[in-house]
């Protein structure tokens, strides 16, 4: 399946993609004991997740057109929208020439959930950074408890997958030692537009592309087959550091591509009014456009 948030006036709904349209899951949720929320999906179990596909299958077998609801004019949530942790992986790609250490130490970083924002949503350049940059990733999300589990069991643990723009102003980055902030901007973590399910990724690691795209001007190309850590090392390794709990968002990393990479003479950084577009195979595009920061000049620090 390919869940999504979608806004019915100021009501957040869970729904589901069909080739028909969006079907509103949380409109017919009382009636037919499906999960009214994203929340409730991703804290359900794996019954309950079957028998919400089983019953959109059978819906859009069965009812006209006129029964969803048409994509192009919705407003996207984020799908994850209450996250206890947002977990970011630091050089996971050999094509950013890192090698693969001989334990499990990734570099790690958090992001907040001010940095949350979906498909569609302007995201604002902080007041004080010169230095916006896009990176394009897979995020994991958690769909139940994981603490201290096996790498061979560790996809069981997805509740699904999206794509979703590790924004990072460069310049806040080097303020200390660590990257928090840099990544921690408001908006800094757009996610979506859709959480797929595993059935419909299968194997995450098994070359899907991974593409970002500035004002139609491809600049990351690469597949999730470069990834030092797999998505099933990263479930397993981080769960033996802290509980991996419902909803929560493991960013994976992202390929060379990225402005910071290029050579310098080429780092020609975000600014209003660009638009970013990031791809991950399966996943859908996900779309935003960067805006000037609306803080006001006496709040400014």
């Amino acid at each position: 399946m390919k869940l999504l948030n979608f806004f019915c006036e100021d009501e957040l709904r869970l729904g589901a993609k069909t080739e028909k349209g969006v079907l509103d899951i949380t409109a017919r949720a009382g009636k037919e004991g499906l999960p009214k929320s994203m929340i409730e999906y991703l804290n359900a179990s794996r019954e309950e997740r079957e028998a919400l596909k089983a019953y959109v299958a059978k819906a859009e077998a069965e009812e006209g057109a006129e029964s969803f609801i048409d994509e192009s004019g919705i407003k996207y949530g984020c799908v994850s929208p209450a996250p206890q942790k947002i977990i970011g992986m630091g050089a996971n790609y050999y094509s950013l020439g890192a090698t693969r250490p001989d334990k499990f130490i990734p570099f790690t970083f958090a992001k907040y959930s001010n940095s949350l924002c979906a498909c569609g949503d302007e995201v604002p350049i902080p007041f004080n950074s010169n230095e916006a940059d896009f990176e394009a990733e897979l995020a994991i999300v958690i769909g139940k408890t994981a603490r201290n589990v096996s790498v061979e069991d560790a996809l069981d643990y997805a509740a699904g997958y999206c794509n979703v723009d590790d924004f990072t102003a460069r310049d806040l980055q080097n303020y200390t030692t660590s990257w928090v902030p840099g990544k921690c901007c408001d908006r800094f973590a757009p996610l979506g537009p859709y959480l797929v399910t595993p059935d419909e990724v299968g194997d995450p690691n098994a070359g899907l592309y991974v593409r970002s795209y500035v004002n139609g001007k491809l600049f990351q190309d690469c597949t999730t087959s470069d990834m030092i850590f797999s998505c099933a090392e990263l479930i397993s390794g981080l769960s033996r550091i802290a509980p991996l709990l419902p909803g929560d968002v493991i960013l994976t990393g992202t390929p060379y591509g990225h402005i910071l990479t290029l050579p310098e003479d080429q780092h020609v950084y975000l600014k209003p009014g660009d638009e970013v577009v990031i791809e991950v195979e399966k996943l859908g595009r996900l779309v935003n456009v960067m805006c000037e920061d609306s803080l006001p000049h006496e709040e400014q620090l």
